[in-house]
């Protein structure tokens, strides 16, 4: 088909391509179409003169306005940097008690605070702080090494079982495995406990050896670290035998399994890791957690 050919609905000159049987006339380009990519190279040139546009090896072209991107970032990060200091500097100076005392503060922790232990301490004790198993809840009130916020915050400065020079240390015996206690002694001892704690409804079958016999070698093997009462001790952090938070769990075969083989858990140390601020605000926040969660359970 030549092209020149007139469509005989409209009149006008076709381009001489047809899909169909349908026809394509040889329109004009609107003119908002040429006014558009006009505007847009007015732009572009005009963009070039006055930002940073064109790279010449190791520089680039500066741009009428001077406008300098990492220029900008920096002075945001100081201006950022200046509006923290007039609560930093309040929070490092204070004192725990002083610092909850102050609600424009508290509201500040909370908000960091939930950065920071989402960042850095949930992948091990849970979004919730509920922890898991090995990993002790931070959402209760019970506590290995103690609860208030400055035995929490040296806790992260110092870590548990860590390459810390002044770490704190705290290992549970091998009883089974190093010939200290037989099996049925063992089991006995788990009678014992289970007997007593809270919260475990379903004691399931005693062994041979009983409750009794249970609780006397519990007070010849374990009373050392856990208490006469099986309450725990906070300053070896030994966890509380008789309530309702487990680190592993409370049943049977969790429990004879750690009497045998012992246990030593370990929390990195986070002096070099976070500064004295955050492990302040983190202090703080965890401790505040398990206040919250102990009154709504109330």
């Amino acid at each position: 088909m030549a092209v020149g050919e007139r469509d005989p609905v409209t009149g006008k000159h076709t381009t001489g391509h047809e899909w169909n049987g349908i026809k394509e006339l040889d329109n004009r380009v609107p003119r908002a179409v040429f006014f558009f990519l006009l505007a847009t190279i007015l732009f572009s040139i005009v963009y070039w003169v006055l930002m940073p546009a064109w790279p010449l090896g190791v520089t680039y072209t500066k741009g009428l306005l001077g406008i300098d991107q990492r220029q900008t970032v920096e002075k945001a990060v100081e201006e950022a940097a200046a509006q923290r200091a007039a609560w930093t500097d309040e929070i490092v100076r204070l004192d725990f008690a002083e610092i909850t005392k102050r609600p424009e503060l508290m509201r500040i922790v909370r908000e960091s605070g939930s950065t920071l232990f989402g960042d850095n301490c949930a992948v091990c004790h849970g979004t919730d702080a509920k922890g898991s198993p090995g990993f002790p809840s931070l959402a209760d009130d019970s506590w290995l090494w103690g609860g208030n916020p400055e035995i929490v915050a040296e806790t992260l400065r110092i870590g548990i079982n860590s390459t810390h020079p002044e770490t704190r240390f705290a290992q549970m015996p091998a009883f089974g495995r190093d010939g200290i206690l037989d099996r049925p002694a063992i089991s006995s001892i788990v009678s014992f406990i289970r007997n007593n704690a809270e919260g475990i409804d379903d004691l399931g079958p005693l062994d041979m050896k009983g409750v009794e016999e249970g609780a006397q070698l519990f007070a010849e093997n374990c009373a050392a670290c856990h208490g006469a009462e099986g309450r725990g001790d906070p300053a070896m952090g030994a966890p509380d035998l008789m309530d309702n938070s487990w680190v592993i769990s409370s049943d049977r075969a969790s429990l004879s399994r750690t009497i045998w083989q012992g246990r030593q858990g370990q929390m990195p140390h986070w002096e070099e890791r976070l500064a004295e601020i955050d492990r302040k605000i983190l202090a703080i926040y965890v401790t505040e957690i398990a206040g919250r969660k102990m009154e709504a359970a109330q």
